[in-house]
């Protein structure tokens, strides 16, 4: 049997402006994910560690820890030095090259659910690396993490035709909220309050994007066609839609109960 695998990239080209991806029948009988590189593919679990390894017998590097962590009892957590910070690193670049490829295929849970770990290891390594460089070799990407998070929660909630558009918003402004208090707490010198990184204004062109997608209500809509009515100086249409709105807007008002003592 030929190790080639030329005849596996046969009509899947490579293209450097996006990213490649595609679920396949392994011959495990389970399914794979494929991503597409320059120089040939990744080949990945779609659950648990992307290797389908379980370091240590934990289904990641960081349930271990975890583990190690709450079963410690008020003992001194071993410090993580370089070479368990390597590992841990090596874990969370599958965990990435995963994620990017699930947001192409477009499953937006899976995306959640990877971005989640890589920001636990992040905090895992905040609590217990050896010094603080090796920390920031796993924190400087969290903004981007929570970026992809904050971003796949809002394409969830816009997904099918029940689309829920307040929880969209709310998960981009959540999103920013927490970038912005990552670069407040760590104070980083390049960030300065008045500039806009590459991950905040990836949420605030998708929160403008969103808001122009959302259906107005008949509220809106009423609002609206009221203010070109007298715009165009049509009265009596004003008039009329006026009217509309003060019954729409006494029916949403709920008479408040009075509690007999």
């Amino acid at each position: 049997m030929t190790k080639d695998i030329t005849h596996i990239l046969d009509g899947w080209e490579y293209d450097p402006a996006k990213v490649s991806a595609r679920w396949i029948n392994g011959e495990d009988g389970g399914t794979k994910i494929q991503l597409r590189l320059d120089l040939g593919l990744f080949q990945m679990e779609p659950d648990g560690r992307p290797d389908g390894q379980r370091p240590r017998g934990y289904p990641t590097l960081l349930d271990y820890y975890l583990t190690l962590e709450r079963t410690s009892r008020g003992r001194p957590f071993p410090k993580l030095d370089e070479e368990a910070c390597a590992e841990l690193q090596q874990e969370a670049v599958q965990y990435y090259y995963r994620y990017l490829a699930l947001y192409a295929l477009r499953n937006y849970e899976g995306v959640i659910r990877d971005t989640k770990h890589n920001m636990m290891v992040a905090e895992l390594v905040e609590r217990h690396a050896s010094d603080e460089e090796l920390a920031w070799e796993f924190l400087q990407f969290f903004p981007y993490m929570r970026m992809m998070n904050a971003r796949a929660q809002a394409d969830q909630f816009t997904a099918d035709d029940r689309s829920e558009f307040e929880m969209a918003v709310l998960a981009l402004e959540q999103g920013l909220a927490d970038i912005r208090s990552f670069w407040q707490k760590h104070d980083d010198a390049e960030y300065e309050a008045d500039i806009t990184t590459d991950e905040e204004e990836v949420l605030e062109d998708l929160l403008e994007e969103l808001r122009q997608r959302k259906p107005k209500s008949q509220s809106e809509r009423l609002k609206e066609d009221l203010q070109r009515a007298i715009a165009s100086e049509n009265y009596e249409k004003a008039a009329t839609l006026r009217d509309a709105l003060r019954r729409m807007e006494k029916k949403d008002v709920k008479p408040h109960r009075q509690d007999v003592s």
